[in-house]
């Protein structure tokens, strides 16, 4: 069955083609309650059960677009409720629809990465190892370069840089030469001899680590729980994260201590919110846990 992804995001499976016609079948109470406000919405189906999940800084206007939308005829045609939360802001909206869609996993959604599936290049002395999320903390950890689905897409990224960089296959691990002999991407002129003593070992590792350093995966900036404060059209939450790991909205009244589940690495939470972080464009408070 092939797929391709519509203008509004939607995950569409082009066979079978079914008939397009205006979801009437859907109640009008639900689309009339839709405010035009950020947040997400969910559109169900008669079991109750999440076909679809999105965000929109304005709610009402994105989910009238996928009414208005031929092309996502198969997935109106089993929806019969569409539900919505507002939240705070655009960047509250983009971490409790990741957090749901990883909970749900909606049939016409792209499938969000796991944690657990998460693997990462590590330097151990100047040599890259390949480390996975589940056994190391990639949140606080030093040293750890891209952030990869699998081993293999890990082994095909180091590969290329060590072809665009001119190192040594043998000196990264990818590939097994005794002490002293050449690699055979130096035998083809696209090693600088580290492998035969042209280039020094530390040299090397500085070569490889500069290659590394656009990868490198940012430590959580704060010593703790933080929270995003947004606010919109009288609306004001709090986001709750640590170590880039989304804890939900902050009990209204919780101004000062609040229970926690415990905080792991997530791949989505931190490409959400690294960028408008970094760059000083969120309203940042403390959260004692």
């Amino acid at each position: 069955m092939r797929t391709h992804i519509s203008s509004v995001g939607l995950l569409i499976r082009s066979e079978p083609v079914l008939p397009f016609t205006y979801p009437s079948h859907i109640a009008r109470s639900c689309i009339d309650a839709l405010p035009p406000q950020p947040g997400i919405y969910i559109f169900r189906d008669q079991d109750g059960t999440p076909l679809y999940i999105g965000k929109s800084v304005n709610i009402r206007s994105r989910v009238l677009s996928h009414l208005r939308t031929p092309d996502e005829a198969q997935m109106l045609q089993r929806t019969t409720h569409i539900d919505f939360e507002r939240c705070g802001g655009e960047i509250g909206a983009l971490l409790r629809e990741s957090q749901l869609i990883k909970k749900w996993q909606p049939a016409f959604n792209r499938k969000l990465r796991r944690t657990r599936e998460m693997c990462s290049l590590s330097l151990e002395d100047g040599l890259p190892q390949i480390v996975f999320a589940r056994e190391r903390d990639f949140a606080t950890g030093e040293h750890l370069y891209g952030l990869f689905n699998s081993r293999k897409g890990a082994l095909e990224t180091l590969r290329d840089i060590v072809q665009e960089y001119d190192l040594c296959c043998a000196l990264t691990g990818l590939e097994r030469v005794a002490r002293g002999r050449p690699c055979f991407a130096h035998q083809l002129g696209r090693c600088r001899g580290a492998c035969v003593g042209l280039e020094s070992e530390q040299e090397h590792a500085g070569r490889l680590r500069a290659a590394l350093e656009p990868r490198r995966i940012v430590r959580w900036p704060y010593p703790g729980v933080v929270g995003i404060v947004e606010e919109s059209d009288g609306l004001r939450q709090v986001q709750l994260v640590d170590r880039w790991c989304y804890l939900g909205v902050r009990p209204e009244g919780k101004k000062r201590r609040v229970a926690l589940p415990a905080a792991s690495f997530d791949i989505d939470v931190y490409q959400i919110l690294l960028r408008p972080m970094l760059a000083g464009d969120l309203t940042i408070e403390p959260v004692a846990a």
